[in-house]
C-alpha cells in the first residue's frame, strides 16, 4: 500500500454555502473552514469530505454525461421514503428518470451534483423479487 485515502474532495462554487447540506445529509460536523475549503468529518478511520471552492465549477449533467459527474456519492439509508424527504427538504433534487430504478434513486445537491439514496440490501432484494420475469 502506497498510502491512506485522506478526504474526498468535491468542487463547488462556494463551499460555506454548500457544507450545511452535506452536513444534514452526512451528520458530518465541520473540522475546518475558510472562504477556499470546509472539511467535514465522516467519523473515525474515515476520509473527510472537503468542498473545495472553484471558479471553474460547472453542473454535471446526470442523464447526458455533458459534463460528466465524474464521481457520486451513494449514501445508504435505513427508511428510502424518510430518507428521501429529508433531502428534499435539505435542498436536493429528485433527477428525472431516476425513479425508474428500484434499488437507489439519484439527486443533485444544492449546486447540482449528483448522489444517490441507496435503499438497503433486504428492500432492493425483495423489491427485485416482486418484479415478474420477461417472458
Amino acid at each position: 500500500m502506497i498510502g491512506r485515502l485522506s478526504g474526498i474532495v468535491i468542487d463547488c462554487p462556494d463551499p460555506r454555502a454548500l457544507a450545511p447540506f452535506y452536513e444534514k445529509l452526512l451528520g458530518a460536523p465541520r473540522t475546518y473552514e475558510d472562504d477556499e475549503w470546509v472539511s467535514l468529518d465522516l467519523g473515525p478511520g474515515l476520509p473527510s469530505l472537503d468542498l473545495q471552492r472553484t471558479e471553474k465549477f460547472h453542473t454535471p449533467d446526470w442523464t447526458s454525461g455533458d459534463p460528466a459527474q465524474q464521481l457520486h456519492l451513494d449514501v445508504r439509508v435505513d427508511d428510502f421514503e424518510e430518507g428521501e424527504a429529508a433531502v428534499l427538504a435539505a435542498g436536493a433534487t429528485l433527477l428525472e428518470g431516476s425513479e425508474e430504478h428500484p434499488g437507489f434513486r439519484v439527486y443533485a445537491d444544492p449546486v447540482g451534483h449528483p448522489f444517490c439514496l441507496v435503499r438497503p440490501r433486504s428492500e432492493e432484494q425483495s423489491e427485485e423479487q416482486d418484479v415478474p420475469a420477461e417472458s
